[in-house]
């Protein structure tokens, strides 16, 4: 499994009211895309819920990485994204686990996404231990539709990834939060519950 997100970080005066027609017009293409467990179509407004800034934000979950690489340079969408906004930075992360909630069956309308640098001293085995233990109590929470681990080896720092049904709890405080235009799950039965490995 593995996760990726670019952001497209829009000037503070960006009418968002674009991105809004763009995901209704064009989100669903794909709703049946193979090797795609999901993707969510994520926006932050500048003074909504903390955010600072107006972003355009999809995140994914692939189990197939030929399928992610053909999205991205094989013709597979990606090619969309460049032709209107240019070429963002691609975020990846190996994916580690996945914990469906209690709100799996519902459309989601917010998430949340928490980076957490683990330190060069660190217990990696250890720190990702807790971790695992940290998402598989977050599967229990109401509201949850789907969260998820993964880490990115590059700057060694984990990344807590979740759909909720309708806004990310109190508790997740320190996490970046987005509000969710769309959700495609072409393959979401196919990625592994819980621990990857």
């Amino acid at each position: 499994m593995y996760a990726m997100q670019y952001d497209i970080t829009l000037p503070a005066d960006y009418d968002m009211t674009t991105i809004r027609e763009r995901v209704a017009t064009r989100g669903h293409a794909l709703d049946d895309r193979a090797g795609l467990g999901l993707k969510a179509y994520l926006i932050r407004e500048r003074g909504a819920a903390g955010s600072p800034v107006n972003q355009y934000a999809p995140f994914y979950l692939w189990h197939d990485a030929g399928r992610m690489g053909e999205f991205l340079v094989g013709g597979g969408g990606f090619q969309g994204i460049v032709a209107d906004f240019g070429r963002p930075a691609v975020r990846q992360w190996t994916g580690l686990a996945v914990e469906p909630g209690p709100a799996r069956g519902t459309a989601p309308r917010a998430a949340s996404r928490l980076l957490t640098p683990l330190p060069e001293t660190a217990d990696l085995t250890a720190c990702v231990a807790e971790a695992l233990a940290g998402l598989r109590a977050l599967g229990g929470s109401a509201g949850l539709h789907t969260a998820a681990l993964a880490l990115d080896p590059g700057s060694w720092r984990l990344m807590t990834f979740a759909l909720w049904e309708r806004e990310a709890p109190g508790a997740h405080g320190d996490a970046e939060r987005y509000e969710v235009l769309h959700v495609s799950t072409p393959g979401l039965a196919l990625l592994p519950e819980g621990r990857a490995w």
